[in-house]
């Protein structure tokens, strides 16, 4: 086995680490192991190669991996609860209490919880304060 072979080796297992535990660590490792495997192309000494590694490890570190974290932080707000559905006016569609009820949003419809003693009734508005689960609360506006 040669040596560029072990490096895109390691850098293949650094991307499935990344897939298993996704924590934008592990791709670092990985952008760094595929460069090496490149340098190994024109030389072969360990020393070199592993100096290499390390510091293209650490400066995708310090680099690379706040700008993916940013990244991965708006395309969690973009695409989560809290940008699609908490803070919207909804109708009731089923009389929401504390223990069951049904609300509809973009035409689907989901379990809602309020959080008052006295039920909702159908028919009326309410917001969306927060969810659990596929459980949304919501409050009488």
């Amino acid at each position: 086995m040669e040596i560029w072979e072990i490096f895109a080796i390691a850098g293949l297992i650094f991307v499935i680490l990344e897939m298993v535990v996704p924590s934008m660590f592990f791709l670092n490792l990985a952008v760094a192991g595929f460069l090496t495997a490149i340098c190994a192309l024109f030389t072969s000494s360990w020393v070199i190669l592993l100096s290499v590694f390390v510091v293209l490890s650490i400066l995708s570190i310090a680099f690379l991996r706040p700008l993916l974290l940013r990244n991965k932080d708006s395309k969690e707000k973009e695409t989560g609860m809290e940008g699609k559905y908490i803070g919207q006016i909804v109708k009731v569609k089923e009389p929401v209490g504390k223990f069951s009820g049904a609300i509809t949003i973009y035409d689907e419809r989901w379990e809602a919880r309020a959080e008052v003693d006295e039920p909702i009734p159908e028919g009326s508005e309410v917001r969306i304060v927060k969810y659990d689960s596929l459980v949304l609360t919501v409050e009488r506006i």
